[in-house]
């Protein structure tokens, strides 16, 4: 069976790699177009090899088109006389008639247990809402988001110190290993698709910088996996707010909450050191059930322009008084 494929970041590598190695012939990639060095980001895809490199180096072809929905497009799909589209986090929403340019059509590795999180950013935004699974879902790709019949899907966990990119590295391995077995049961002709059930369905859009700004009256457990969620882009931060200095603004890494026995009680993203040594710097949050503020330790964070440290460094450069906290720049 000759291949397409479609992709683009370090999710879609590892079934990239598998195809090639595989019995079918991988006859092109359409893959993002590539993008200047400090060109504005508008993607949460980590890269490792490079979509491109990898095909380079096992002498694919490479199409790199702005949008494949065009007759130059459809053209280019027809040329490579492939059998099958094999789609994963490539970045848009095929055409009918891009779809129906392949005998096969096409199947996408998506990255979530569908019909939960259809959308650019799956996996961000399962660890935003707590989730405590994951995983890969194989469909037949439909005009619709994410929205075609299952052909397999596995479910793996979330650990409570997970981030998106930690579970991105672990998802694509898995993708790329369910792809060649719904292939290869394509090709027996014993894959049967399952209709996604309507009502579970929830979304997973596109991030932007601003997803990343912490709202301290959440709780701790939910700026966490904010937090978590936010890595490696756009990265959670906010600012400290000190007496007679400019915001400090400060990329936040890793934390977990804490019990509230320091708890000041004074407001959401009043900030205090603990006790312990080394200290770690330590943020009340919103209200839990039984109306206590909830706690949340930093490890690690980034002050603007320095280094990423652990909190117990910074705490070493900055005194925590009475009245700083953490909020947005303009309060």
């Amino acid at each position: 069976m000759k291949i397409a494929m479609m992709g683009t970041g370090l999710f879609a590598e590892p079934t990239f790699e598998a195809l090639l190695a595989s019995p079918h012939p991988v006859v092109g990639l359409v893959t993002q177009p590539d993008r200047a060095i400090g060109e504005t980001r508008g993607s949460t895809r980590q890269t490792g090899k490079g979509m491109k490199e990898i095909a380079h180096a096992n002498n694919v072809p490479v199409y790199q088109p702005e949008s494949i929905n065009t007759p130059e497009g459809i053209a280019q799909l027809s040329a490579w006389n492939a059998d099958l589209l094999v789609v994963a986090a490539y970045g848009q929403i095929l055409a009918r008639d891009v779809l129906e340019a392949v005998p096969m059509g096409g199947i996408n590795v998506h990255a979530s247990l569908l019909p939960k999180y259809r959308g650019a950013a799956p996996i961000h935004w399962a660890i935003y809402h707590g989730e405590k699974e994951t995983g890969v879902t194989i469909i037949r790709m439909s005009t619709a988001l994410d929205a075609g019949d299952m052909l397999a899907q596995e479910a793996i966990p979330i650990g409570p110190d997970d981030t998106s990119g930690d579970m991105e590295a672990r998802l694509g391995p898995l993708g790329a290993r369910m792809a060649l077995d719904t292939i290869a049961k394509l090709e027996a002709g014993e894959a049967h698709g399952v209709k996604q059930d309507k009502s579970q369905v929830t979304k997973a859009p596109k991030l932007t910088k601003e997803h990343g700004l912490i709202d301290w009256s959440r709780t701790a457990a939910q700026v966490g996996n904010q937090i978590h969620a936010m890595q490696p882009w756009p990265t959670a931060y906010t600012y400290l707010h000190r007496p007679n200095q400019a915001p400090m603004r400060l990329i936040l890494f890793r934390a977990s909450p804490i019990a509230q026995s320091e708890s000041s009680g004074i407001r959401p993203g009043a900030v205090f050191a603990d006790g312990a040594k080394p200290q770690t710097l330590c943020v009340e949050c919103g209200f839990d059930e039984a109306g206590r503020p909830t706690i949340l330790q930093i490890a690690d964070l980034q002050p603007a322009g320095k280094k990423r440290m652990s909190s117990g460094d910074f705490l070493r450069g900055v005194t925590i008084q009475t009245g700083m906290y953490l909020g947005p720049e303009k309060p």
